[in-house]
């Protein structure tokens, strides 16, 4: 596996993890039958057309999050009902979801995806750690219109081999990155979108920062969505004033009582 991953971390403990899981998947069903389900998958919805879409008319586009816990916070929703909160965020405007799959460190479930999914007309990602092409097409199998691919747990030749699958696949693929060595991986695949995660997912610091400080790296055909750390309006004007329109938003919206309304009132005050 990766040779980035050495140092104890959380994010070492997942991959560790996601490693057994993957292989316990392959031993249950084979990658030809998680291939052959994936080809009878319904038709896929543009992830990012969505986010083109949304940027286009010059309104921040969001891939709004449907998730129960983390590792660094714990449970962040009791109420937890995925068709629920899919058809809350369609009305409150979000141009995707992501829904969480681990479900060891994030209590989430492949089945949290299809019912999402199903509740609303919005594309999703699939919202996990992925380090096989098994997991690119079982994602497609699930009904998943994109996949994410973490930089910071991938050597470049695993990011290329995974990034032809999720082509092969017909998904989008978000590639996140959060310092400068990961976002010069990332420009080798010739991304449509990249994603800058404001979380140290070996500390979990956040800083808003570093999406500021990572722009201005990037071409501009690129879309660049900032994640974590989005709480208020404030922060959403900082990286529209940046130039940054889409945005992936997790736990504000998840601690809120209605996860569509608090998306409104997060992004339309900011124009």
């Amino acid at each position: 596996m990766s040779g980035k991953l050495t140092t104890p971390t959380v994010l070492k403990k997942i991959i560790d993890r996601k490693i057994e899981e993957v292989a316990d998947r392959r031993a249950a069903a084979s990658i030809s039958e998680v291939m052959r389900r994936a080809k009878e998958a319904g038709p896929v919805r543009g992830f990012v057309d969505s986010l083109k879409a949304k940027t286009a008319l010059g309104e921040a586009a969001v891939i709004a999050e449907v998730k129960k816990a983390s590792p660094s916070k714990g449970v962040i929703r009791e109420h937890f009902v995925p068709e629920e909160i899919a058809r809350s965020y369609q009305a409150g405007g979000a141009a995707c979801l992501s829904v969480l799959t681990d479900v060891d460190f994030f209590q989430g479930a492949d089945a949290y995806l299809g019912q999402a999914r199903e509740a609303c007309l919005l594309p999703v990602i699939r919202k996990d750690f992925t380090i096989d092409p098994y997991q690119i097409w079982e994602a497609r199998a699930l009904n998943a219109d994109a996949i994410l691919l973490i930089a910071a747990c991938l050597e470049l030749p695993q990011l290329k081999e995974l990034s032809a699958a999720a082509r092969e696949a017909g998904v989008d693929a978000l590639i996140e990155v959060h310092d400068r060595r990961e976002l010069e991986d990332a420009l080798q695949l010739s991304p449509s979108l990249i994603g800058i995660n404001n979380r140290d997912l070996h500390t979990f610091d956040t800083a808003l920062g570093t999406t500021l400080d990572l722009l201005k790296h990037i071409p501009d055909n690129i879309q660049v969505v900032t994640e974590s750390g989005i709480h208020a309006p404030a922060d959403v004007t900082t990286m529209r004033a940046a130039g940054v329109h889409t945005f992936l938003v997790g736990e504000a919206f998840m601690r809120a009582k209605d996860p569509g309304a608090e998306l409104q009132r997060l992004f339309t005050s900011t124009g």
